[in-house]
């Protein structure tokens, strides 16, 4: 009877671990990507990865989707064309990661730090090098990062942490930036968004009710159907902008 309770053990340690935490450590990863043959890309479908230090490892055109990468350091990790649909990435830290043609889908990326994301190779994004964040989570995230382009359909921005510091800001560049981003039917609902750059974003059905707005730049947006109820807008610009039937806010 030993053997097959031996057995038993044996399965029970390689099978992946639901319960959050790790079931591989950094050199095991490390160990994945080296392994990795020319043409094929590594694939962590649906591990957990919780928690790990994962700083500046090549995960470019991995398989992430489902995988479970909160409260992970992902830190100049390159995850350029890497597919992430419906993966767990809520108080990662992002700081200067690579996201160029990633794919966010899904993925719950709550209480992140996404700062001074790189997303192209230039100073301008192509179609060809944008993110997709479709019915993404971000609630309480902090961002300072560029998103021109992404499709962000029906993702979910609630209490987004994406205020600019203007201090010491000659050139007021360093701020959120997503400018012809689609936005449709997203939710910013009680987001922080002053000084937030949304030039010809496509934010028809968006909910910007009770969201701080000071200093935004919606300039040729189109805010169809778009809630602003209960939203600050001092400041805001909306020269050029679509405002058909927008709730709770009228030009001055």
């Amino acid at each position: 009877m030993r053997r097959p309770i031996l057995l038993w053990i044996i399965l029970l340690t390689l099978a992946p671990c639901r319960g959050g935490a790790a079931d591989l450590t950094r050199t095991g990863v490390e160990s994945i990507l080296a392994g990795t043959t020319a043409g094929q890309h590594a694939n962590f479908a649906g591990r957990s990865l919780a928690g790990l230090d994962l700083s500046d490892l090549d995960f470019s055109g991995a398989d992430l989707s489902g995988a479970d990468l909160s409260d992970c350091d992902l830190r100049r990790t390159k995850l350029v064309g890497a597919k992430l649909v419906g993966t767990r990435l809520s108080r990662a830290r992002m700081n200067l990661a690579w996201i160029i043609g990633a794919d966010f889908s899904h993925a719950d990326l709550s209480g992140a730090d996404l700062e001074t994301l790189i997303v192209s190779a230039g100073m301008e994004t192509h179609p060809e090098e944008a993110a997709r964040f479709v019915d993404a989570k971000l609630t309480g995230a902090k961002v300072t990062a560029r998103f021109s382009l992404d499709d962000m359909t029906r993702a979910d921005f609630s209490r987004l942490h994406a205020t600019a510091d203007m201090r010491n800001q000659s050139m007021g560049l360093i701020r959120a930036d997503f400018s012809r981003a689609i936005l449709n039917d997203a939710i910013f609902a009680g987001a922080e968004l002053g000084h937030v750059n949304f030039e010809f974003a496509k934010l028809r059905g968006a909910d910007f009710s009770g969201a701080d707005l000071s200093d935004a730049d919606f300039s040729g947006a189109n805010l169809t159907e778009a809630n602003l109820s209960g939203a600050t807008t001092t400041g805001a610009n909306f020269d050029g902008a679509t405002l058909t039937s927008v709730k709770g806010f009228k030009l001055p």
